[in-house]
């Protein structure tokens, strides 16, 4: 859990080998679902979870501003902008260097939809 695991000399959390009685663990977890979200949720402090939950509200700004001009000749570029948090995979370091990488990719593919011009990065940024 990152609460208690170990960073190396970059600062990214080591991973720890758990013997079988994690599962047990996991069902207990599973359990507590509930709290999940709530003040009682230990997980939901880490700054990972924070940015998580703030992704998803910049989320909902980005698709409301896109289908506000949204028209026959932007469709695929607003798909296209709308399906970048696909790209954000992984967990802890590497996460955040996709999350990096797909703002990038966001902030280009946005100036140009905005500024009415057709521009198709697709997998290549």
């Amino acid at each position: 859990p990152p609460l208690f695991a170990k960073k190396n000399a970059q600062g990214e959390l080591i991973k720890k080998p758990y013997g079988a009685w994690v599962f047990t663990a996991f069902k207990v977890l599973a359990k507590l679902k509930g709290l999940r979200g709530g003040a009682l949720d230990v997980f939901g402090y880490s700054e990972e979870r924070k940015g998580e939950r703030a992704l998803i509200g910049a989320y909902r700004d980005t698709v409301k501003s896109l289908l506000s001009a949204l028209n026959a000749s932007n469709h695929n570029q607003a798909i296209e902008i709308a399906s970048i948090p696909e790209e954000i995979r992984g967990f802890g370091h590497v996460k955040e260097r996709h999350l990096v990488a797909a703002k990038a990719k966001e902030v280009k593919l946005l100036e140009a939809y905005r500024a009415g011009q057709v521009v198709a990065l697709s997998k290549a940024a």
